[in-house]
């Protein structure tokens, strides 16, 4: 099974620096995201290559917990998150691209690549994570609209 790619973009009427602090404040992400029930950072420090965190969300009736890394990071432009769990290695990428002084454009990419032999049922449901993939992050890119588009950023 080769590695499967979904994207994401959503226009929200905010300030990149605003959506920034909102999508990197791990303390206050609890607050901004409605599916994350609970967030662990492990690291000291601003948010940069290097901070490692577990983040607890609520996804089709369960809770499932797991340990998140950056490795990739340019404030109010870009960062990448990378985690592995039950045979995967997984990554998601954010670009905020200003749109004016008022606005900003979100695009995350998630990718999720085997680490090791997958068996059949994981190809099958392979397509339908997909979908399920995508309405969480339209989701998560949803809840970051609300809370900044309303004056919060969480605690940043």
């Amino acid at each position: 099974m080769t590695s499967s790619s979904v994207a994401v973009e959503r226009r929200i009427a905010a300030p990149r620096d605003r959506v920034w602090d909102a999508l990197t404040d791990l303390q206050g992400m609890e607050r901004v995201l409605k599916g994350v029930t609970k967030v662990e950072v492990l690291t000291e420090g601003p948010f940069d290559v290097g901070t490692r965190w577990r983040e607890t969300r609520r996804m089709f009736g369960k809770e499932a917990t797991e340990e998140m890394w950056v490795t990739a990071c340019t404030p109010a432009e870009r960062y990448v998150v990378e985690a592995e769990s039950h045979g995967m290695h997984y990554v998601s990428e954010w670009d905020l691209r200003a749109d004016g002084p008022a606005a900003t454009t979100v695009r995350m990419t998630f990718t999720g690549e085997p680490t090791g032999r997958q068996g059949l049922l994981a190809r099958l449901l392979a397509g339908l994570g997909r979908g399920a993939v995508r309405k969480t992050i339209a989701k998560d890119l949803d809840d970051v609209a609300t809370s900044v588009e309303r004056g919060g950023t969480g605690s940043a």
